[in-house]
């Protein structure tokens, strides 16, 4: 079986697209792996499957790897690292928010139960909030691609439920990345996650970003990650006894303000 040192993780196989450009990039300096859950039509959503099927490929690894995604993704990547962190050497979050219940997702539901519009023109609205303006063309290409995420793909919420996921860092070395204009992640949430770093972990922004920075900008964003894991690389590794109590203590203080997944 093939070893890699870092897994770019997609848990919405039709946004992939986006991230192509930046996994090209470092996949010039390292072996990155690209990670795709697909779910079927007869599945129920459930981040508790995504997460056990990862396991499954993350476990066979003789070594620590980089772990990486953007939006729910990233999210998936967060609890996974929380969950296991002696597997993942660093984790690199795209567009999550400290609070990682808060994406694209949630906006969206929201602007269902507020807004007295159809779902066609809430969708339109996302795009211009994810993407920014553009022509009419693309933009209902790509409120017809989030609608069939929506009804195919892994989704956290729905207009019925509200999933709740507790806000907090993970053990492991973290980077955390935004860009600077996303109306999802706003300054305000990203510099959130300042309660949560470490020595050693990093928040940085994009400058001109938004939502989908990286595939606007897949070189100055593979720069600051291969910068990361290159720090990364010359830190000492925690011992496994050390990694528990870390994530015993970050439990506890998840555990204060939201219930941990699965509980």
């Amino acid at each position: 079986m093939s070893t890699f040192d870092a897994l770019w993780l997609c848990a919405n196989p039709r946004l992939k697209r986006f991230d192509w450009s930046l996994c090209q990039q470092l996949k010039r300096c390292t072996n990155v792996k690209f990670w795709s859950y697909h779910q079927t039509a007869d599945e129920p959503c459930s981040i508790q499957t995504a997460l056990a099927l990862l396991h499954q490929d993350i476990q066979r690894q003789s070594k620590p790897i980089h772990l990486l995604g953007h939006g729910l993704s990233g999210t998936l990547g967060l609890l996974y690292a929380r969950y296991h962190p002696q597997a993942v050497k660093s984790l690199t979050l795209l567009s999550v928010g400290a609070n990682p219940s808060v994406g694209w997702h949630a906006h969206y539901y929201k602007m269902r139960e507020l807004l007295p519009c159809s779902r066609e023109a809430i969708l339109l609205q996302m795009v211009t909030m994810l993407f920014g303006a553009m022509n009419t063309n693309r933009a209902m290409k790509l409120a017809s691609l989030l609608a069939t995420i929506l009804d195919t793909e892994l989704a956290p919420h729905s207009l019925a439920h509200r999933n709740e996921l507790a806000p907090g860092g993970v053990a492991s070395p973290l980077l955390v990345c935004h860009g600077e204009h996303d109306a999802v992640v706003d300054p305000q949430a990203h510099a959130q996650w300042q309660t949560w770093l470490k020595a050693g972990d990093r928040l940085w922004s994009c400058p001109q970003g938004r939502h989908f920075f990286h595939y606007d900008h897949p070189r100055r964003t593979s720069q600051i990650i291969l910068e990361f894991w290159q720090q990364v690389s010359s830190m000492p590794r925690l011992s496994s006894t050390h990694e528990q109590l870390m994530m015993t203590l970050l439990c506890k203080e998840m555990k204060n303000s939201a219930l941990l997944p699965g509980d």
